[in-house]
Order: structure tokens, then C-alpha cells, then sequence
């Protein structure tokens, strides 16, 4: 039987379609990005998804996300924050009050930072092959993922995908309170560096809560914006 021509003709504008349709995967769907800053302030340099497929980064990539975290303008601030508490409970003594005090305050708390990032993200994870990287939760009981997110300092990937110790943690860390006995006259003894590790890494698991809940406040805070919003609209549509 003769097929109409308007018939054949449909017939071979699809089959082209077809093929590419059945040839061709369909698009994934990208992994969502991390916001690069926690209140649009902290940076958020080395943050990744849990439930993304794993893959490894390269020993440049560990140390630009060390330089980044290292050379962020919020870290100078933070520095400063740091200095004005040393410089009220006069820490390290030696170094004096008034400005000159307060500028060896603000250049030796901005040291700490500098060296235990760089330590602790680039040059340990690089030479051990570990990821430094902390892989977020984002769902689940919060008990459960902040106590995840606290005990990220004693766990972390190595390059291979396996969990191990976190020795970039803790190693990196007692690397940088060691090079501070250098700029530290005063706090050079055994005592003070076991409290600046313990503080060091403290701070890391406080830095790991908020990266672990950022997107949950950020997106409260959306939604409580658009609730604002809202009423505000409608009463001016009237």
C-alpha cells in the first residue's frame, strides 16, 4: 500500500529526531555550588557536597584553596578582632600596649591564621595525599550532622576516597604552633603550645558547623525575606 505524501514526509522529518534523542544521554544535572562565603563574609573555599559522586583534587588545587582562605580580606579582619582581645588581657606581655603592641598583636594573630591554613590545606594534604576539603551533610537529624561536622577534624578523605585519621588537622596545626614559638617569646612552653593546638583546632570544628549549616540558615533567611515581602506587594497592588 502507497503511503500520501504528506504522510512519508512526516515520517522522515522524525526519524532524525528520533535517533538523536535515543543516541544522545540526557543532560545531568548539575552539583550544586557552594557559596564561597558564610553571611557573605567568611570565606567558604573548601566546602563540598557529601553526596556527590567523589573525586580528587590535584596538590595545586589543595594549595589555592590554602592561599585563598590565607589571603581572604576577612582574615585581616579577623586578625584584628583577635589582637584587640589579646591586646585587652595583655597576651604576651613582651609585646607592649599602645599601637606598637597592638600592630605585633594584629601581625602575629594574622601569622597564626596564614600558616595554619596553608598547613593545614595545602602543604600536609599535598605531601599525604588527604583531602582537606569538608564534605557537607545537608540532610538528616541536625544532632547528627553537627556532631559530623564537629568530628570532621578527627576524619578526613585521603585521595584514594577511604576515611583516615585527619592528619592534616592535627598535624598541620602543630606545624604552625611550632613556627609560632618563633614570634610567641612568651608562650613557648609546653603547657601554651597544647592550649593553641586545642584552640587551633576548636576553631576549625566551629568553622565546620557553620559550613555544615550555612545553606540552612541562608535559605530561612530567603524565605522570611520573601515572606516580608509579600504583604508589602499585595498592599500596593490594591
Amino acid at each position: 500500500m502507497l503511503f500520501p505524501r504528506e504522510v512519508l514526509l512526516a515520517i522522515l522529518c522524525v526519524l532524525p529526531v528520533a535517533a538523536q534523542d535515543v543516541s544522545q544521554p540526557p543532560a545531568a544535572t548539575p552539583a550544586p555550588t557552594e557559596d564561597k562565603r558564610i553571611f557573605g563574609v567568611l570565606p567558604n573555599n573548601r566546602t563540598a557536597e557529601a553526596a556527590t559522586p567523589f573525586h580528587p583534587i590535584t596538590a595545586k588545587q589543595k594549595m589555592t584553596i590554602a592561599f585563598k582562605d590565607s589571603f581572604d580580606w576577612p582574615v585581616y579582619l579577623t586578625a584584628g578582632l583577635f589582637a584587640t582581645l589579646y591586646q585587652l588581657e595583655d597576651q604576651n606581655p613582651s609585646f607592649g600596649q599602645g599601637m606598637a603592641g597592638y600592630a605585633r598583636r594584629a601581625a602575629t594573630a594574622y601569622g597564626d591564621q596564614m600558616i595554619g591554613n596553608m598547613m593545614t590545606e595545602g602543604v600536609v594534604p599535598a605531601v599525604f595525599h588527604q583531602d582537606p576539603r569538608y564534605f557537607r551533610l545537608g540532610e538528616g537529624p541536625k544532632a547528627h550532622r553537627a556532631w559530623y561536622a564537629v568530628t570532621r577534624i578527627f576524619v578526613a578523605r585521603m585521595d584514594s576516597g577511604r576515611n583516615s585519621f585527619n592528619f592534616s588537622e592535627w598535624g598541620g596545626n602543630a606545624a604552625a604552633v611550632a613556627m609560632s614559638n618563633f614570634y610567641y617569646p612568651d608562650t613557648r612552653n609546653v603547657s601554651d603550645n597544647v592550649s593553641k593546638l586545642l584552640i587551633q583546632c576548636s576553631t576549625d570544628a566551629f568553622s565546620n558547623v557553620l559550613k555544615e549549616f550555612w545553606p540552612d540558615v541562608k535559605n530561612r533567611l530567603h524565605r522570611k525575606s520573601n515572606h516580608d515581602t509579600a504583604p508589602a506587594a499585595l498592599s500596593s497592588g490594591q
